[in-house]
Order: C-alpha cells, then structure tokens, then sequence
C-alpha cells in the first residue's frame, strides 16, 4: 500500500469564507434548502423494496439530489439506498458499515462530504427567524461569550 499522498479528509477543510487563494480556488455551490422540487426519478435497480422506495423518495427530496441530478448520479444513490437498507439489517458486516458511510461521504449527504464537494446548503432564511443567543457584540466562538458561559467568569 503506497503511504503518504492526499487522503480525502487529510488537511484542513476547504473555508467557504477565506478569501481566494491557489489551493482554495474552486468556487463553492449553494444548495437551497427546500431541496430538490419535482417527481422522484425512476428506482434503476432490479427490484425495489419497501424500505428503498422510502429511502429514494426522501432522498431526491434534499438539497444534494439538485447536484446528483446534474451529474446523473441516480445509480450511485439507488446503490447508497440498497447498501444502506442492508447495513440496518442485524448481523450485517461493520465493513458495510463503512461502505455506506462513504458512499454518504461521496454524496455530500454528510459534513464532511459537503465540504469535499464544496456545498452549502442556502440557510439565509433560518439564519434571519432565528433569535440572538446573546449580545451582538460577542461572537458566539469569542474568549468573552465562553468565559460568559462559565460560572463565575468573568466578562
């Protein structure tokens, strides 16, 4: 096995907020957050059970489906749904486990694979009904608001 090299999670992720650099050059998508509008594509494996076709419906219902559908991906998810349904089952292998987590990975259905894709997901909306955690004048990751956040700090 040839050691060293680019590992998907090796590095520090990629910062949506960094102004342009070489390394993080590529632009970021964002997704909106109603997700995906329109019919459900047709399941393009042998056989659907009942479990997959709920998996498939609620998937291509999130914002991630509007990039599968751009790139034709309906296999891989379909594949995502089956390996998927067969980790839950009891008994299954951990190795399967792993598979389906990075089958996630690879379809930005987690944090990780978002960042490796390079998706956002549009939470403008939410951002603006949620209330104020404290005064406006303390970043919520400042030494200040956590020193709040401990009794007896001082702040």
């Amino acid at each position: 096995m040839p050691k060293g090299g680019a590992r998907t999670r090796s590095g520090p992720a990629p910062d949506p907020t960094a102004l342009r650099r070489e390394r993080d050059a590529g632009e970021w998508t964002i997704l909106p957050a109603e997700g995906r509008q329109g019919a459900t594509p047709d399941w393009p494996l042998t056989e659907q059970a009942d479990r997959e076709a709920d998996l498939w419906d609620d998937l291509w219902r999130k914002p991630q489906a509007l990039m599968w559908e751009r790139f034709g991906q309906e296999v891989e998810v379909a594949l995502y749904v089956r390996r998927l349904v067969e980790a839950e089952e009891r008994g299954s292998a951990a190795v399967l486990t792993t598979l389906v987590r990075q089958m996630a990975d690879s379809l930005g259905l987690t944090t990780p694979g978002m960042r490796a894709n390079r998706w956002r997901i549009d939470r403008a909306e939410e951002s603006e009904q949620a209330p104020a955690a404290g005064p406006a004048s303390l970043a919520p990751n400042s030494a200040r608001a956590r020193l709040r956040a401990v009794p007896g700090g001082s702040g």
